[in-house]
């Protein structure tokens, strides 16, 4: 517990640094997530016989989350692209020009699975520090989806553990309850809606839809990685958060909601 709480407080700290002072610190810290997470699922796949290059994964992503910056979603696709054209063409000479590929399907379409799951959804929550509206800054939009996010675990905890005992997916993941799930959307509709109310001045009604999406694509892709887990044998990605187990374990629900969240927000922007 000394060790979860030790490292909550720190990451929290990164966080709000990155709320206070915008793009400038949020896209250094959405570019260091995005490469650790890369690593630490590279890791277990290559564990699980998987044959990938961790050099390309990293600098595709990171070219994915850089060009994001100056040239918003223009950038970001040019650069999903062009990692997975690095991807196709240079796992068909992982073995030389005179040995054929092994499991060149199978391999490939993991590492863009993988580019997609953490840095192409990553980059999506980078760009959320460009979104402007009138004279509100983008750190707003920022703390709007990290408070959304808060309700949404906040609110499947609480519920979950209290009334939880009718099972969502137990084939995937046996702790998921839909009354966890009828918490979450409950509170992140009431914090969607608060929150684009006072922080961005809009009106509320887009606040409840961005909490009632953003918590679905969370705990879809909460799923998924359970899923991912479960098909490679593990319990934890990793053990780099003490107390928590490995940063996709926390970033598992985050990513697929950040892009849910920049497209509702993006609506705003002027």
């Amino acid at each position: 517990m000394p060790a979860a709480i030790t490292t909550s407080v720190i990451l929290i700290a990164i966080v709000l640094v990155g709320i206070l002072v915008g793009p400038v610190a949020w896209y250094p810290i959405v570019a260091t997530a995005v490469a650790l997470a890369t690593w630490e699922v590279h890791r277990r796949l290559t564990e699980g016989g998987y044959a990938m290059s961790l050099s390309i994964l990293l600098f595709g992503g990171q070219i994915m989350v850089w060009s994001s910056w100056p040239w918003g979603l223009w950038g970001l696709m040019a650069g999903y692209v062009s990692s997975i054209l690095l991807v196709m063409f240079s796992r068909l000479f992982r073995n030389g020009r005179h040995t054929p590929p092994r499991n060149y399907w199978r391999d490939m379409s993991m590492s863009v699975f993988v580019l997609t799951w953490i840095a192409l959804f990553g980059s999506f929550i980078a760009m959320l520090s460009n979104i402007t509206r009138h004279d509100i800054p983008g750190p707003m939009f920022i703390l709007t989806f990290m408070l959304c996010v808060i309700a949404s675990d906040t609110g499947g905890f609480l519920a979950g553990v209290g009334f939880g005992s009718h099972s969502m997916a137990p084939a995937v993941s046996p702790n998921k309850s839909w009354e966890g799930f009828a918490g979450s959307l409950a509170l992140g509709m009431v914090v969607g809606a608060l929150t684009v109310r006072f922080l961005l001045h809009a009106n509320p009604l887009l606040g409840v839809v961005l909490g009632a999406l953003l918590v679905i694509a969370a705990t879809l892709g909460d799923l998924v990685e359970s899923q991912f887990k479960r098909e490679l044998g593990i319990k934890d990605m990793s053990r780099m958060l003490p107390g928590h187990g490995g940063l996709m374990d926390r970033l598992d629900g985050m990513l697929p909601a950040g892009v849910v969240t920049w497209l509702i927000l993006s609506i705003l922007q002027t």
